[in-house]
């Protein structure tokens, strides 16, 4: 995503998720995979179940890190979808009153309409700090541009 000012939010649709985070749990995943599976087929005095329980353990294994490299945020003109480990939620724009990301915090919170909060994974300032806090910023930028509400409206 490029640089995006306060008041210049992107262009649509666009879609926020941690790229290094994801780029080393896919890695890591794979990687695990292989080795754990090289190893299964390599140690002979393995019988067949004993290499297949391998096999399977590093799938599991490998399916972890893939579900944890699955969140990610996309705003589109009709609203936003945000898929988290093991969800996936479709919102209007005028379902997201704020956007937040405060200091300490794992990754962003969406205050919607109904009261509740909603995470939404795929900002997260864990590797890339900066890069998750200009993320931020342009969800926020689009909330705010796409809210019934409007730009000028307090926010609670």
């Amino acid at each position: 995503m490029s640089d995006v000012t306060p008041d210049q939010p992107p262009a649509l649709p666009v879609t926020f998720r941690p790229g290094r985070t994801r780029t080393v749990l896919l890695t890591a995943g794979t990687a695990l995979f292989l080795v754990i599976t090289l190893i299964a087929l390599l140690l002979e005095q393995l019988g067949p179940g004993e290499r297949i329980s391998f096999v399977f353990t590093a799938a599991l294994l490998a399916g972890v890190l893939f579900l944890l490299a699955r969140p990610k945020v996309v705003a589109d003109e009709a609203g936003v979808t945000v898929v988290n480990i093991v969800s996936r939620r479709r919102l209007e724009w005028a379902e997201i009153l704020r956007v937040n990301l405060r200091p300490g915090d794992p990754w962003v919170f969406l205050d919607l309409s109904d009261g509740t909060s909603m995470p939404a994974l795929g900002i997260q300032p864990g590797i890339a700090k900066q890069r998750a806090i200009a993320d931020a910023r342009a969800l926020r930028a689009l909330a705010e541009a796409r809210s019934t509400a409007g730009p000028g409206t307090p926010r609670n």
